[in-house]
């Protein structure tokens, strides 16, 4: 499946996405179409390689929108800045339709004749020279899409604009033209030539509002993009050359010196300095790094230069990636989006049903008499109806949630996620890697047997294996000068641990389980071994051909922030448990160490995910922390997953949040951004339908001015959207 994520430039409101992604939808061989308003872009997936994306692009612009297609040489679209013309429009707008209000106001009020007298059929004709140019320069983007629309028996929001605005036009037009028609029947011919243009002014103003403050829910996806420099320096046969950083290649080295952006990942290959990475991890204490030691692209160097040897570049760097996932996850849509986008899709055609019912309803009952203030009621019915706001309430606090999420190391997969971390009621942790550091150290070693024999038969056949106790166990082996070999034969035993043969000898590495389970008598370390695992230590059982061969103790500090971060969870109303694979008591240290009353040991990964679903059928939300490869399959099953960005790549993989730093707070932080982005949403929601339900009666029954619909539909957009930068300050 190749996927698109591109702007699509002409959508103002719900009735648009519906519309746009319908078009794309209808397509073959496409998958998966979401637009997000917000952000403005079009996300989908074409299975067929040879699909022409060209025929889209047609089909998305007959309806008066554009997509757009990156060229040749461009790796992304880009949108082009609107901001220019609006600007112009506006400008344009501004200046005739102020001097068409005031004229009508002095006009209607009786002030003109004392200023300049002047007939009624005069002003007219001027007020009709100076709205003209509004309608058809400044208001012309709102009728194109009308008509193009028109054509597919379409409507949206410009719809609305469209008809109310140039039902106003027209009808006032017809009233200069041709006035005695309707003095002939005894009708005065009233004009409303200023409702027009400042419906348009209006909209215009409000829609520039909008603009600006759309792209600042985009903040987080543009400052992750400024992290990339644009030159670098690359050493070439000794020698230093400046080259573009499009040109970076894997295995180049690259020397960075105080201040300077680092451009890819890498590893240092001579050198110390301290690194900002507070842009992608939130952590606002600059790292120390030496030779040897990983660094990432889009950090910052502070003091020290340094050489190093560059390992990924552009989009398959860690930058590249989190850019990738933020821009995809801020083009997803949260459950509730999808409903209010379905509401959109039959809003507008009821709106216009109550407009026409408005006008025919006070033609029926007041007689031709009213008939300016029947097209004006079913023009204010049009204008305060635009379901702009409807539109962007949504994925306006979404786009800004998963930034925000994104500056503080909280990497959001999509817009579900978000929305349903905040639901979480029992949240399942993993122990190695999740609560504690993931790094053990051996300290203590009890040997039957001669002790580096012992040392080289367990650390040798864990060679083969990834979990980070085996890792200490050979780091161990390797610092007592013990040559090691690589097993002969290797199996991972989910759960208790590993078996193989090294020199051809059977040799098995694990918990005591593991041990009784292949009638290997621990009876002689039994002593030694609890003593340690009440110390929260993991023991390491060796035996080799069936007979003990002595126990290794490992031990995973707790992070810092665990205990806090438990604490936080607790207290927020969160269940937390604990699941582990080791023994009970190392299980209970750990535990009792975190502030976790609830934690089960001896648990195989499978359990795990049993464990998780026994708690789902009874209708309880569940969240799953972890970092391991066994953690996936729990990872996979919970409702809201949580991966620590210092694990596996396919915990990452699975996890529906990654956390850069892999600390705990992070999870109550994440949860507690849910929350805050939820309620955004209910804000925002609860005003757009609440203007529309307070507005819509208003204007049926001749209370609401066209003019004052406008000013409320613009606002009530404004307001959504800066409702949702609120999250760029809220503290999490």
């Amino acid at each position: 499946m190749k996927s698109f994520n591109l702007p699509v430039k002409g959508m103002t409101c719900a009735s648009c996405v519906a519309r746009v992604e319908k078009v794309v939808s209808n397509f073959s061989g496409v998958k998966n179409a979401l637009v997000n308003f917000a952000s403005e872009k079009v996300y989908f997936e074409i299975e067929n390689d040879n699909f022409d994306i060209l025929q889209i692009k047609k089909a998305v612009d007959d309806y008066g929108y554009e997509l757009i297609i990156p060229d040749e040489n461009e790796t992304k679209a880009v949108l082009p800045k609107d901001s220019g013309k609006l600007k112009k429009e506006l400008l344009l707008s501004t200046v005739l339709t102020v001097p068409v209000f005031i004229i009508s106001m002095l006009f209607h009020f009786g002030i003109l004749d004392n200023i300049y007298p002047l007939s009624n059929n005069a002003v007219n004709y001027i007020l009709l020279i100076l709205t003209t140019p509004v309608i058809f320069i400044s208001g012309r983007r709102f009728f194109i899409i009308f008509f193009k629309n028109l054509k597919h028996l379409s409507f949206e929001m410009n719809s609305l604009v469209a008809i109310g605005t140039g039902s106003a036009y027209l009808f006032s037009v017809f009233n200069t033209l041709f006035p005695q028609i309707l003095l002939n029947r005894g009708i005065f011919p009233d004009v409303y030539f200023e409702t027009a243009a400042v419906i348009i002014t209006l909209i215009l103003s409000g829609k520039m509002l909008e603009e600006k403050a759309k792209n600042r829910t985009n903040d987080a996806i543009k400052k992750l993009m400024e992290l990339k420099p644009l030159q670098v320096n690359v050493i070439f046969d000794g020698n230093e050359q400046k080259v573009k950083i499009e040109s970076l290649k894997p295995g180049q080295t690259v020397i960075i010196r105080p201040g300077e952006k680092i451009p890819a990942d890498g590893i240092i290959s001579s050198g110390i300095s301290t690194i900002d990475e507070s842009l992608l991890t939130g952590e606002s204490i600059p790292v120390a790094k030496q030779p040897g030691d990983k660094i990432t692209g889009g950090t910052i160097n502070k003091n020290g230069s340094f050489y190093f040897e560059v390992t990924e570049t552009g989009d398959n760097s860690v930058l590249g990636r989190i850019i990738k996932l933020v821009e995809s996850a801020q083009s997803s849509k949260a459950p509730i989006q999808k409903l209010a986008d379905k509401i959109s899709g039959i809003f507008v055609p009821i709106v216009m049903a109550v407009s026409v019912l408005s006008f025919a309803g006070w033609l029926l009952f007041s007689g031709t008499n009213d008939l300016g203030l029947a097209i004006m009621s079913s023009v204010a019915i049009l204008i305060i109806a635009c379901p702009c706001a409807l539109g962007l309430a949504t994925p306006a606090a979404i786009v800004t949630g998963i930034g925000r999420g994104a500056t503080q190391g909280i990497l959001i997969k999509n817009a579900e996620s978000l929305e349903k971390a905040h639901k979480i009621k029992t949240l399942f942790l993993d122990k190695t890697g999740t609560i504690t550091e993931g790094k053990p150290l051996v300290t203590n070693v009890f040997s039957v047997i001669e002790e580096n024999e012992h040392l080289r038969m367990c650390a040798s056949l864990e060679r083969k294996s990834e979990h980070p106790v085996a890792e200490s166990i050979i780091e161990f082996a390797n610092s007592e000068n013990i040559l090691l070999e690589m097993p002969e034969k290797f199996e991972r035993i989910p759960g208790l641990g590993i078996k193989g043969k090294i020199d051809d000898k059977d040799v098995l590495c694990g918990n005591e389980t593991l041990m009784k389970q292949n009638n290997v008598s621990v009876e002689d370390l039994i002593p030694e071994a609890e003593k340690l695992s009440a110390w929260g230590k993991t023991v390491v059982f060796t035996s080799i051909n069936g007979k003990l061969a002595g126990i290794i103790a490992v031990e995973d500090p707790i992070k810092d922030n665990s205990e806090k971060a438990v604490k936080k969870l607790i207290n927020s109303g969160i269940d937390v448990f604990m699941l582990t694979g080791d023994n009970n008591l190392v299980a209970e240290s750990i535990a009792k160490r975190a502030g976790i009353t609830n934690f089960l040991g001896e648990v195989p990964p499978e359990n795990k995910l049993d464990q998780i679903k026994s708690f789902q059928q009874k209708g309880i939300i569940t969240g799953m922390a972890g970092d391991g490869v066994n953690d996936a399959p729990a990872l996979a099953q919970a409702d809201i997953s949580f991966a620590m960005g210092t694990g596996s790549d396919s915990a990452k993989e699975t996890a529906d949040i990654t956390l850069v730093q892999g600390d705990l707070m992070n999870v109550y932080r994440a949860i507690n951004l849910s929350k805050k982005t939820y309620r955004i949403i209910k804000q925002n929601l609860f005003w757009a339908f609440f203007y529309n339900a307070l507005g819509i009666p208003l204007a049926a029954i001749g209370m609401l001015n066209p003019m004052i619909a406008a000013l409320a539909m613009s606002f009530s957009s404004v307001f959504v959207v800066s409702n949702s930068l609120r999250l760029k300050k809220i503290k999490i």
